[in-house]
């Protein structure tokens, strides 16, 4: 077996036989994008792209990477000077490849100074943010008419302060992009920095809104997080000793609103899409995958029998429901995509769940609940109830959430509830049991949908019928009233 060498720029040329490297000088790389928010998958997706410009030659597009909360890509990246791999794998094999993009990395608790003095440096053009939706709320338990001023997000803070450092001194501002999965990033993150500003200074507020913008962007590659496993296979079949690689699929995109003022990354040369309107895309994206990772989730967890996208997608019961969840209940309330062909895009997202080298845990897609499931999957919901259009199957996955939230699954072994809201919503549903009255009158999260007496009818039915006969059967059953009948021999 070849011994793994430590990832550095000393020893890249070293690796050049083993895996695909920066054949850049990585000193030239200009640091005019920083990123707040460093994670697996901002390191398998928009670093990326910036590595493929550096390979082309323009090396005026350089990173600083900015942790804000977790010490991990700190203590990882550091030793071996921001470089990391990323490998890509599907049936046909795996591919790898070292990154070089980031030129620097930051953890904020550490120096906040120094995360200030970069952002108000005058060759930083575009500031981007993974920070997940939480991340662009003050107070994670109360809506934001109530959010307390005295308790901005910590991306809010230093982004404000450094714009603000940036007017006095005579500079030019920047653009935020937004690159996290909520309805229009691109307003969360104006709404964000604006509302703290305004409660700052309204001088400085009214210069932000004048001289930086925030366009939308949709972002989409299926990029687990990063385990013992993952560093086992880097250190095994590439030969490197890599603190945190990160394992992804093939398949990227990227589209983003064409609006920067201070210039862009010409990443169109990379594959991205520049656009004048995201919105049809990531309607197509939160409500075809998020929303269809999210029932996956759920059902698959609440089995007790699968731990893995791919494992509950082994399950042809399983892979029917999300085929006609997507192509019956959501998809035809999508307005046209320019470009593209919507079912072969669901067909697409069947391939990808199901990608056995690639699969991601159940549990992180059941993360984030309340969060996720009224930015992905209620407002298909909604729209279907609004329309007088079928909704049984996402009626089931709002009874699979429910059940989820109780804290076991339905063998009644213990869940762990990852969510801001788990004791809030975990005590609801248990004093709810079959009935989803006590959830639904949760308003931040369901609006006028405890309203509709029908669908909450659909629900109760749902969970009871999950209780009693498990999900497989349920789903059976469900979808044997949607698909056609087999024929008569």
């Amino acid at each position: 077996m070849t011994t793994p060498v430590a990832l550095t720029d000393r020893t890249l040329a070293s690796l050049r036989d083993r895996l695909d490297v920066p054949t850049y000088r990585r000193a030239a790389l200009i640091p005019s994008v920083v990123h707040l928010g460093v994670g697996g998958f901002h390191r398998a997706h928009q670093a990326v792209y910036l590595d493929d410009l550096a390979r082309q030659g323009d090396c005026d597009w350089g990173e600083v990477g900015v942790g804000l909360r977790s010490t991990t890509m700190r203590d990882a990246l550091s030793p071996q000077d921001h470089l990391f791999t990323v490998v890509e794998r599907d049936g046909a094999g795996d591919t790898a490849r070292v990154v070089g993009s980031m030129v620097d990395y930051l953890f904020a608790p550490d120096d906040p100074e120094a995360v200030l003095r970069i952002l108000a440096d005058r060759r930083v053009r575009l500031v981007t943010l993974t920070i997940t939706g939480d991340g662009y709320r003050r107070a994670p338990d109360s809506p934001p008419a109530a959010r307390p001023v005295e308790d901005p997000p910590p991306a809010a803070r230093f982004l404000v302060e450094a714009l603000d450092r940036r007017r006095r001194a005579g500079l030019p501002g920047f653009t935020v992009l937004s690159c996290d999965n909520l309805a229009d990033n691109g307003a969360a993150a104006r709404d964000m920095v604006l509302d703290l500003a305004t409660v700052r200074d309204r001088r400085l507020a009214a210069w932000i809104d004048a001289h930086v913008t925030f366009p939308a962007s949709m972002v989409d590659r299926i990029t687990p997080a990063t385990d013992d496993a993952a560093r086992d296979l880097v250190a095994t079949r590439f030969g490197v000793h890599d603190r945190s690689p990160v394992i992804t699929e093939p398949f990227r995109q990227w589209v983003i609103e064409d609006d920067f003022p201070y210039g862009r990354p010409p990443l169109e040369r990379a594959g991205v899409q520049f656009v004048a309107d995201v919105t049809p895309y990531k309607l197509m994206k939160t409500r075809l995958l998020n929303a269809g990772h999210s029932a996956l989730g759920y059902l698959g967890c609440l089995t007790g029998d699968y731990r893995t996208t791919s494992e509950a997608m082994a399950n042809p019961v399983v892979a029917d429901y999300l085929a006609v969840l997507l192509g019956e209940e959501i998809a035809p309330l999508l307005p046209a995509v320019p470009g593209i062909d919507l079912n072969a895009y669901q067909q697409s997202l069947l391939r990808r769940f199901a990608n056995p080298a690639i699969s991601d845990q159940l549990a992180r897609l059941c993360g984030r609940g309340s969060t996720k499931m009224p930015a992905y999957l209620l407002p298909s919901l909604a729209e279907a109830r609004r329309q007088g259009r079928p909704a049984t199957l996402l009626a089931l996955a709002v009874a699979a959430w429910f059940c989820y939230l109780r804290g076991y699954d339905l063998n009644g072994s213990p869940i762990e509830v990852r969510d801001r809201l788990a004791g809030e919503l975990r005590e609801l549903a248990r004093t709810g049991g079959n009935d989803p009255r006590p959830l639904l009158a949760e308003r931040d999260l369901f609006g006028s949908l405890s309203e509709d007496a029908g669908l909450v009818t659909a629900i109760e039915c749902a969970l009871h019928d999950l209780e009693m006969y498990g999900p497989a059967a349920t789903v059976c059953d469900y979808l044997a009233e949607k698909l056609p009948a087999e024929p008569a021999v």
